[in-house]
């Protein structure tokens, strides 16, 4: 079975905190970065001893720098810097040091040179009882592929050194990995995994900034590891991540996406493979969202109902033992809970009137829970009433619940007095897309936990201009579109995204939109029952007329109603949104014509009409006892 590993350059923090936190997300070993020794105020034998009283083995030391190929006197110093290093490898408790390819200006190339100076290296690392592990950095001055590596390593013929694989240095610079397979297992010492975003950079800046672990970026890293399988490697898979965001997070929760990654990875790479790390569950369906829950307090409870109403919904029941209230409009229910003993007042008090749950139903509840469990989210248990029903569920953004129904299970009889109401319409058919925003640094996290339990797929990431920054966002849906879920996030302080956070102390839902056939009926039917909806500039449907080809008829209702506009190869658009709800949340009204998108161009308009609505943020004075106190939220 293979051990799982990260270096400790991966996350954030002091080398004892980072260890906590790695031996607590349940990985087996670690690679001790050697700047994170350097700057702990404590021995090798201190460190021994933690990894030890944590269950964690030591893989590796690294990197040790512009070894191979150097002319004297540097070449005298290396073999003398390098034996310094084997003496704390021995306390350290590890036999392996990873050298990486040369990057010195001073260095000669040739591949002999580079194979006679690890040869001798072999001999005194063979001497005390330590490996060695060569590998090639993508902007090595003379060796940057993984091939001239093995080339080094297979002409040095020592039984001491062998190679070390990186999939960021093999798949960032585009190197086939089909050669991977030509090498024997045993002479691979290690392989170290990063993925990252497609971006046009040099490869250095790429590799020290953006990398992201396993499944969260755009390189093939399912195919690299299929070749090392091919290899009969059974050696460490570990973890190398350099990446700013990352740095800034929780040690934890960094280390808990790393463990998620490896065991996702493996579950993808490992198919027709006998003997798994973690076998898990396949991933989910999700055919649809069964409904959506929002926590308010009594003094709201009234206020939401009257925009449900204005929406075309209707009050379809009453829970039997809490104050709950269920709001039907064709599939799409919606609950507005206001119990004093409840999840929902727990998460009302966070963050205010908010969704607070969002209920999926899935194609097989009990294997959805058990690949949620192997993948270390969190379940949740809340105690229910006589005969009430039980749903599974786990935690979600920002501590919200994600509750897990089966296609043909329904709570409704069970939970609820029915209540009979003609009023309302059926104008709205189907959640179309939930909405939620989340800090920047968040994103990758949460796009791994979506895709990592159901079986969703990304859509390309779009930047979207607001007024006071830039947003983030990224689309995640099942094949047949029946979920969509947007997940927003900025980096700049004044964005709506980041002022959401603000507002809604942390992470969480801040729109969802509600999908019609007809848009213009439906925006009269809401406005007859005195719905308000954001309102957008003339300017805009002005440029909108110069762009497109529309009926005047078209062009001038939609201006009346405040209905944006796009079209692309695929199909038409049409959306609308209501304001605000308490300085939190906002409701979409969409309409496709086989338009697979989310209106991105309109984004910026809608962004600018809502930060002109938005209450003014007032800034405490630097010295006043205001700032002394307020509360700093994160995001």
């Amino acid at each position: 079975m293979m051990k799982y590993s990260i270096a400790t350059v991966s996350v954030s923090g002091t080398l004892d905190k980072k260890l906590q936190a790695i031996a607590a997300a349940g990985f087996d070993a670690v690679e001790i970065f050697e700047s994170d020794f350097i700057s702990f105020d404590g021995s090798a034998s201190d460190v021994a001893k933690m990894c030890r009283d944590l269950g964690l083995s030591i893989c590796a030391l690294q990197p040790f720098r512009d070894f191979e190929g150097m002319p004297e006197p540097q070449r005298a110093q290396n073999f003398r810097r390098v034996e310094r290093k084997f003496d704390l490898m021995h306390k350290l408790g590890t036999d392996l040091l990873l050298i990486c390819s040369n990057v010195s200006p001073a260095s000669l190339g040739g591949i002999d040179r580079a194979a006679d100076d690890l040869r001798e290296l072999g001999e005194r690392a063979s001497a005390q009882g330590l490996r060695v592990g060569f590998e090639a950095l993508a902007w090595g001055r003379h060796v940057n592929d993984y091939r001239d590596a093995w080339q080094i390593v297979r002409r040095a013929n020592h039984k001491s050194i062998g190679i070390i694989l990186d999939s960021f240095h093999t798949l960032a610079p585009s190197l086939p990995v089909s050669a991977i397979g030509s090498i024997p297992g045993d002479r691979i010492f290690l392989v170290q995994l990063a993925d990252a975003p497609q971006l046009d950079l040099d490869v250095l800046s790429w590799s020290r900034h953006f990398r992201c672990f396993p499944g969260q970026g755009n390189l093939d890293i399912s195919d690299f590891m299929q070749s090392v399988f091919a290899t009969g490697y059974s050696g460490p898979l570990s973890l190398e991540i350099f990446n700013d965001q990352f740095r800034s997070r929780s040690a934890k929760e960094v280390a808990i996406d790393g463990m998620r990654s490896l065991v996702l990875l493996e579950d993808q790479a490992n198919i027709g493979r006998k003997k798994k790390t973690k076998a898990i569950s396949p991933r989910s369906e999700i055919r649809d969202v069964a409904f959506v829950e929002f926590a308010v307090d009594k003094n709201h409870a009234g206020d939401l109902a009257t925009i449900f109403l204005q929406l075309g919904f209707r009050l379809s029941g009453r829970h039997r033992s809490k104050p709950v209230e269920r709001w039907s409009q064709s599939a799409i229910n919606l609950l507005i809970n206001c119990s004093e003993e409840s999840f929902a007042r727990s998460h009302y008090l966070t963050h205010g009137s908010g969704i607070c749950a969002i209920a999926l139903s899935v194609d097989d509840v009990d294997r959805t829970m058990a690949r949620a469990k192997a993948l270390d989210t969190t379940s949740f248990h809340q105690p229910v009433g006589t005969d009430e029903m039980k749903i599974p569920a786990i935690r979600g953004v920002g501590g919200s619940l994600l509750y897990f129904l089966d296609p043909d299970t329904s709570n409704w009889d069970q939970d609820f007095v029915p209540i009979v109401d003609n009023t309302g319409s059926n104008h709205l058919s189907t959640i179309d897309h939930i909405s939620q925003s989340m800090p920047y640094e968040q994103m990758l996290s949460w796009q791994q936990f979506y895709t990592g339990i159901f079986h969703l797929q990304r859509s390309p990431q779009l930047e979207i201009a607001d007024p006071l920054g830039l947003v983030q966002s990224q689309a995640i849906l099942n094949p047949d579109r029946t979920f969509r879920i947007v997940l927003n996030g900025s980096a700049a302080t004044r964005t709506m995204s980041a002022r959401f956070l603000t507002e809604f102390f942390g992470a969480g839902v801040q729109h969802i939109a509600f999908e019609s056939d007809d848009i213009f009926e439906t925006v009269a039917g809401m406005r007859s029952a005195g719905a308000s909806l954001l309102k957008i500039p003339d300017n805009y449907y002005d440029d909108v007329e110069s762009r497109f080809d529309l009926d005047p008829a078209v062009a001038t209702s939609m201006r009346e109603n405040q209905i944006l506009y796009d079209r692309d190869d695929t199909g038409e658009f049409f959306q609308v949104y209501t304001r605000a709800f308490d300085e939190r949340f906002f409701f979409e009204i969409v309409q496709r014509r086989g338009y697979q998108g989310f209106g991105a161009p309109n984004a910026p308009v809608r962004l600018a009409a809502q930060t002109r609505e938005a209450r003014p943020v007032t800034m405490p004075k630097p010295d006043s006892d205001e700032n002394r106190n307020r509360k700093v939220i994160k995001g």
